[in-house]
């Protein structure tokens, strides 16, 4: 069925290459209403396809089989943005369907894009042959624009935005480089004897742009054992990647820690703590610090962690302004990689209205490697997530390469911490010596002869030999807070901190949670 017939262009789609179902009613309203109804029923997970085939399709098989771009959606228009699929296979199992609306509304009628194994080039041989007409696909990408440079860009190889797994989905940012992910809900992380629970988006719907469009209109549903929901993403192809994301969510059981607007990072370790002759590199991460604004307009830093064990943090807040995992330092030279660690993107969180009380949460949990995502930072609301419960959701997220509203404020650009003590003295055990870097105007502004002060706290322990110095490199505004501290009992101690000159505060406050021993 051409797009013609849907009041299209006729060279909207690939002439022979994409087929479509017969047209089935949609709204966004439709969407809502059906995951509103499926939350009242008990989850029935997909188990149409064969899954001794979709075993067969190992990372290595996955990897031969490539989407043509020929077959693109919107490969000719309208708007700028083609769209091409991804495979099922053994680490993507189940079937996520399609479907194309005919307005760029997303009012009226939409068709399913039906899966055929002539869109992807695959070997003769490949397990992937095996699969019927029709068995769905595994996510999707947005490639870049079809108008743009494609001596530079050529859409065919570059993409900008990617859904794949789960609920999980990411986008490069200013630097031209993927990272970190979003995700759709995170349910149960890190809630002891509670296994996480990962629903899936399962439907897809695409909104043809309008011809001079920045924008791609995408709705989903999301479907799990304990939740249903409703998306609509408008995502922007700008300097930077822009989503604006409405959730419409209901709870079919109880939900112990109810993650929103999660973000999913990987830390292994940076300046601050790495073990000795672990790797090559002196850093390995996607982003190195939580970054929040919360309601009382107070600006926070936290380092990222690689605990010995899960650790949850909780930093209560009302009707925040937004918070992010972001990657702040940009230095090749800190990680001396070709996966261009430097380049990977800072994500904010935006929040559209009024998220109420509630508290961002940050689960660290023990990595050894690269490979393994194991940062989670999510909105947690503070009434319980209960079955019936439902929630209206709107935000923004930013994928960019600093924070979208940067603070007037110094920032903490470096976390280093070493043995306690003086030079040339015999170093007293336990005690560890920490040296807190900020950079910024403030900074640059304090009269000559002027050191700022620390404003220092902790849950427990004693700091001493406490003093600030320029960081002697001649940037002007790099400061360095310097002192130690020692630890009293084996918990994790939260510490406190920021720099002010008289009753004016200088830096953003850091925060880092240390684990004694």
């Amino acid at each position: 069925m051409a797009l013609a017939a849907l009041g299209f262009p006729a060279d909207a789609l690939a002439a022979g290459g994409i087929k479509l179902s017969s047209p089935r009613p949609f709204s966004f309203d439709r969407l809502v209403g059906l995951a509103k109804s499926l939350s009242s029923r008990p989850f029935v997970a997909d188990s149409s396809l064969p899954a001794d085939v979709l075993q067969r399709i190992d990372y290595e098989e996955h990897g031969k089989i490539k989407y043509d771009p020929n077959d693109a959606l919107f490969r000719d228009g309208p708007g700028a943005f083609p769209v091409t699929f991804f495979h099922l296979g053994r680490f993507f199992q189940t079937p996520v369907h399609m479907y194309v609306t005919e307005s760029a509304s997303g009012d009226g009628f939409a068709r399913e894009i039906l899966y055929d194994s002539a869109l992807f080039s695959m070997p003769p041989e490949s397990p992937a042959r095996q699969l019927k007409d029709g068995a769905g696909f595994a996510g999707f990408r947005l490639q870049e624009s079809r108008n743009g440079d494609q001596q530079k860009l050529p859409w065919q190889t570059n993409d900008w935005v990617a859904f794949l797994g789960a609920s999980y989905f990411r986008a490069i940012g200013e630097l031209y480089q993927y990272g970190l992910s979003a995700r759709g809900i995170a349910l149960d992380a890190a809630v002891p004897e509670k296994p996480e629970e990962f629903p899936n988006f399962t439907r897809f719907y695409f909104e043809p742009p309008a011809p001079d469009s920045n924008a791609v209109t995408v709705h989903a549903l999301l479907e799990g054992p304990s939740i249903t929901g409703a998306f609509k993403f408008v995502m922007q192809r700008t300097k930077a990647v822009l989503m604006d994301i409405e959730a419409r969510l209901f709870l079919r059981k109880d939900v112990a820690r109810l993650g929103l607007v999660p973000l999913t990072s990987m830390f292994w370790y940076g300046e601050t703590t790495k073990p000795t002759a672990i790797d090559w590199r002196p850093e390995v991460h996607d982003s190195d610090g939580l970054a929040i604004w919360n309601g009382s307009g107070e600006r926070i830093w936290r380092p990222l962690n690689n605990p010995s064990q899960t650790r949850a943090s909780a930093f209560s807040d009302n009707k925040p302004r937004g918070f992010g995992l972001l990657q702040r330092d940009r230095n090749f030279d800190h990680y001396q990689d070709g996966v261009y660690y430097e380049k990977r993107p800072s994500l904010w969180v935006e929040p559209i209205g009024d998220w109420g009380e509630g508290s961002v949460q940050l689960i660290e949990i023990p990595t050894d490697d690269e490979i393994h995502d194991n940062i989670l930072a999510c909105w947690v609301p503070k009434a319980p997530a209960t079955a019936g419960s439902s929630y209206n959701l709107k935000y923004r997220l930013h994928w960019t390469d600093q924070e979208p509203y940067p603070s007037p404020l110094a920032r903490c650009i470096a976390t280093r911490i070493g043995r306690g003590g003086q030079p040339g003295t015999q170093r007293p055990q336990g005690v560890r010596k920490f040296m807190v870097e900020f950079i910024g105007q403030p900074l640059v502004a304090l009269p000559f002869g002027v050191k700022p002060e620390l404003v220092l706290t902790a849950s427990r322990g004693k700091f001493s030999y406490i003093f600030s110095e320029a960081v002697p490199n001649g940037v002007p505004g790099h400061w360095r807070a310097q002192f130690d501290f020692t630890p009293e009992g084996n918990e994790p101690v939260d510490m406190r901190l920021y720099l002010k000159n008289g009753d004016q505060t200088l830096s953003e406050t850091w925060l880092y949670q240390l684990q004694p021993g």
